[in-house]
């Protein structure tokens, strides 16, 4: 029986929470072990097809001779307390919107000609 290594055992810190979009440039520094480590837990847990596959790619390219390169982030930039991103507040939140209530037509009837 295959035995899946836990969350806290691998080799990228808060994998879980790794945007796809961020995932190829994390894993680029990690070696053949560690792809291997991290795709076994992600068929365990979250099985997510885009997420194998670019988990495979890369193993792939290390099996044909890639090198790992640059190191392995040890926090996510996207959630850090510096990150600029969208923060809802009462001072940014858009207009209140109160919807009509059902039944009550917004548009009038037009005469006929």
């Amino acid at each position: 029986m295959n035995h899946s290594p836990e969350r806290g055992q691998l080799p990228l810190p808060d994998y879980d929470h790794i945007p796809l979009g961020t995932l190829p440039s994390r894993i680029h520094a990690l070696d053949q072990a560690g792809i291997e480590a991290i795709l076994d837990y992600e068929r365990h847990h979250g099985d997510r097809l885009p997420v194998i596959q670019v988990l495979e790619s890369r193993l792939h390219a290390l099996q044909e001779g890639a090198e790992p390169s640059g190191s392995v982030p040890q926090d996510l930039p996207e959630m850090t307390e510096g990150h600029a991103g969208s923060q809802v507040s009462p001072d940014t939140a858009g207009p209140k919107i109160n919807p009509p209530f059902h039944g009550v037509s917004t548009t009038q009837a037009q005469p006929r000609p």
